[in-house]
């Protein structure tokens, strides 16, 4: 059978039924739900218990088919940035376990990393955030895992992942909102238009409420 694009996969009724079945037991499970609608002044301590509750999961695919049609997609799109073709479908895989496990878009992780480390795992700002997508090393401590690597790149996209998921829940799905609080700039729009910007230019499959 030949391989066919993302979006028409998508556009199948099973397909989208089991994404939605997933996001509809996210919303249920009362651990997250509570974190997410924790007021901003508890919000460090509610994320640090929505880390540890979720990166001691075990990572899983529930169509490991949906999976391998979007790594053919996406591993000619990240080709400029990991020429190596192993190497750019294991990140793939990667990113697309970790996001799918947080209930977020592969394709907005994607973008995440494209702007934030510009694809390089050892990438370190000037703030101290570490790795693909820029995780602060405090929520090791915060969290009580101070031996994980930030620049092993299942640990890091494992805790991105997990944060930004927080982030568009407390946001009720607000994108631009969640990405301005998962970089630090709250009620500012500049990052979440760099984010969008790329996302559009390199990663689009599907439309992402903005």
């Amino acid at each position: 059978m030949p391989w066919q694009p993302f979006s028409h996969c998508w556009r199948n009724n099973t397909v989208r039924r089991r994404w939605a079945a997933w996001l509809l037991a996210l919303s249920l499970c009362p651990a997250f739900h509570a974190a997410a609608q924790a007021s901003a002044g508890d919000q460090r301590t509610a994320l640090a218990q929505h880390l540890s509750a979720t990166l001691a999961q075990t990572q899983s695919f529930d169509d490991v088919f949906d999976a391998q049609v979007w790594l053919v997609d996406m591993q000619g799109r990240l080709a400029s940035w990991i020429p190596d073709l192993e190497a750019r479908l294991a990140l793939l895989r990667l990113i697309h376990a970790q996001a799918t496990q947080a209930g977020v878009s592969p394709e907005l992780v994607l973008a995440i990393i494209d702007v934030e480390s510009d694809f390089d795992r050892f990438a370190i700002s000037v703030a101290g955030a570490q790795g693909f997508m820029q995780v602060m090393p405090f929520w090791k401590d915060e969290i009580g895992r101070p031996e994980d690597n930030l620049t092993d790149p299942h640990t890091n996209l494992r805790y991105g992942c997990q944060i930004l998921a927080f982030y568009i829940a407390r946001a009720d799905g607000n994108l631009s909102e969640a990405l301005a609080a998962y970089n630090g700039s709250s009620g500012s729009s500049v990052y979440p238009r760099k984010v969008r910007a790329a996302w559009q230019t390199h990663w689009k499959i599907t439309p992402l409420d903005w």
